[in-house]
């Protein structure tokens, strides 16, 4: 139930969303006045969504800093990749596997184990059961990737039930709690998506070391045309960042994290 809510709630609460919601309002009332009010809204909302100064600034603030590997001076059992847009579902290729709009979190992982910071990769979430039945899930795919690459087979671990970030810790802990009791745990994800993640592992029982990647941030300066003409790329990018708003909220406020 908690899983079809949480959909249902991002959809409506999503920027345009919002602003469908006031325009069809806005045309429902027979208040002229009111019909005005709306119309002024959905405009302020839509400038706000658009503006691609405020979008950066946004990101800036949320996501943790960039961690270089060079930092990372233990070396860890286990480092978790969460899936989710790791591959493209829209690959026109069958032979190997294309990254996905999150698909840095793959390559991350790849640097980490080859520079030696871990010695096992987990990969979590689920995939459609056909798929995980024929092995070409996503997490499967991202190990064929991974493996193309270097990293032996027998290093890569699999957990292929996990729905959302709750499930991604909760079902990991287990296989962590045991095969790796005490041991230490890097935590991959999207920058944008660190604080949810790293919390819901926490609530789990499993203290990690967070590793974030897949940066929306904008850290280079900011031109005149970006803080005052509106941006169409502005209003995804806010969007990815109002939805992981939402589900951090939701989370915070049922206990997961």
């Amino acid at each position: 139930m908690f899983y079809f809510l949480s959909k249902a709630i991002d959809f409506l609460a999503m920027p345009t969303s919002i602003i469908l919601m006031l325009l069809l309002f806005g045309a429902l009332v027979r208040s002229n006045k009111a019909r005005k009010r709306l119309v002024v809204a959905s405009l302020i909302l839509l400038l706000l969504f658009s503006n691609l100064y405020l979008t950066m600034l946004a990101f800036n603030q949320w996501e943790p800093k960039p961690v270089n590997i060079r930092d990372i001076k233990e070396q860890h059992d286990v480092g978790i990749l969460l899936s989710g847009g790791l591959i493209s579902s829209q690959q026109p290729n069958e032979d190997h596997p294309s990254l996905g709009g999150n698909g840095d979190r793959v390559l991350q992982t790849f640097l980490l184990y080859k520079a030696g910071k871990i010695k096992k990769i987990l990969i979590t979430g689920t995939s459609a059961d056909q798929l995980i039945a024929m092995k070409k899930g996503e997490t499967r795919r991202a190990a064929e990737l991974l493996v193309s690459w270097g990293v032996p087979a027998k290093d890569i671990i699999f957990e292929e039930k996990a729905r959302n970030t709750r499930e991604n810790a909760v079902f990991s802990a287990r296989i962590l709690k045991q095969k790796f009791p005490s041991g230490k745990y890097i935590l991959i994800t999207s920058a944008f998506h660190m604080r949810r993640s790293a919390g819901c592992f926490e609530k789990a029982g499993i203290q990690t070391t967070i590793f974030p990647a897949d940066f929306y941030g904008g850290y280079n300066s900011m031109s005149f045309r970006d803080a005052v003409i509106p941006d169409s790329d502005a209003i995804a990018y806010f969007s990815v960042l109002w939805h992981e708003w939402i589900g951090y909220i939701v989370y915070k406020t049922v206990g997961y994290c």
